[in-house]
């Protein structure tokens, strides 16, 4: 079977930023993603979101260079007033022109 090597994008932030990322990816590349409602705690403990209606996860199967776009996004947008995380999973995918 035939796979081709592609990047999962991960991002974890405050549902406040729901609608902002997903014109984000769009904007940067990405043809779809998924999202979770997701909780927990990390080195910020309890998030501002927890507030407005906790936490997402949105994962997204981009190429490496529309991974490293988002992530630049990420850098100067968000990582400085939010809490919001991210990484990079490099995947194999089946029907990849799907995704570039």
């Amino acid at each position: 079977m035939n796979t081709v090597r592609l990047s999962l994008l991960t991002i974890v932030a405050e549902s406040v930023l729901r609608e902002r990322l997903i014109g984000d990816l769009q904007r940067s590349g990405a043809r779809g993603h998924t999202l979770t409602d997701v909780s927990g705690e990390g080195s910020r403990h309890r998030r501002v979101g927890d507030i407005h209606g906790g936490n997402f996860k949105i994962e997204t199967i981009v190429s490496p260079e529309v991974a490293e776009r988002l992530l630049k996004v990420l850098t100067t947008d968000y990582f400085p007033n939010y809490a919001v995380i991210a990484y990079v999973t490099p995947v194999e995918v089946v029907r990849g022109e799907k995704y570039v």
